[in-house]
């Protein structure tokens, strides 16, 4: 089966912040069957259009005049159920240790946790494509020494790509920023009571039945994956 996996991130400076905004990074992803690539643009397509909703629609766009399209698309993602996934790594950035354990580079650490986020959904004898939401990197070799990581970790699965793009280019990018929008505003807790973002969040849980929380491996549909950098049992 070829698998097709987009990705943006939330809150992608608190490693280097000396006064941070959060308490959690995090990297989010979007599954989807490469067959079903095109029905799931189309749809988001008429629900742009239906809303009228030009340009980009991103997390940070939601607002009080935009939050019917953005209710009426979680509800088409929920429908889906496990034919369109979504699973995002959380981490706490009180507990990253940069120069032990990443040679004192926030880039490195990052692509480290990228891996983490992406490896424990491989499966073996599909082919995975994945596309990333454009970042300007100190290093230009990242996604390259990510895909190999990927393949020497993954041997009975085919890593076809890991490549960038711009979000203003794939809708489907824009809507793995969206949820990872949501997944931080129910982690990190920032946002205004009642705000057009809480009123989504609160949606959100309502369709899934719980709080947005950290999850269980075996979560498929919106996975949470808190890693614990703290040690124990």
């Amino acid at each position: 089966m070829k698998i097709e996996i987009y990705c943006d991130e939330a809150h992608p400076d608190l490693f280097s912040s000396k006064s941070p905004q959060a308490q959690y990074m995090l990297i989010g992803s979007l599954w989807l069957r490469a067959e079903d690539r095109s029905d799931y643009k189309t749809a988001i397509h008429k629900l742009r259009d239906q809303y009228k909703i030009g340009g980009e629609f991103k997390w940070r766009r939601v607002s009080p005049s935009r939050i019917e399209f953005y209710k009426a698309l979680i509800e088409w993602f929920c429908e889906l159920g496990e034919n369109l996934r979504f699973r995002c790594i959380a981490i706490d950035h009180k507990q990253v240790d940069l120069v032990k354990f990443h040679e004192n580079d926030q880039e490195l650490g990052f692509y480290k946790f990228y891996y983490q986020l992406l490896h424990h959904w491989i499966h073996d004898f599909n082919e995975y494509s994945v596309f990333c939401d454009y970042k300007s990197n100190r290093k230009s070799d990242r996604l390259h020494a990510l895909k190999r990581c990927m393949k020497n970790a993954n041997l009975s699965a085919n890593i076809l790509n890991v490549q960038a793009i711009r979000s203003k280019e794939s809708v489907l990018v824009q809507l793995a920023d969206v949820l990872v929008g949501i997944a931080s505003e129910g982690l990190n807790k920032r946002g205004t009571p009642g705000s057009a973002k809480r009123q989504v969040v609160r949606y959100v849980e309502s369709l899934l039945e719980r709080k947005i929380a950290p999850t269980a491996l075996s979560e498929k549909k919106f996975n949470i994956f808190k890693i614990n950098l703290a040690g124990g049992w």
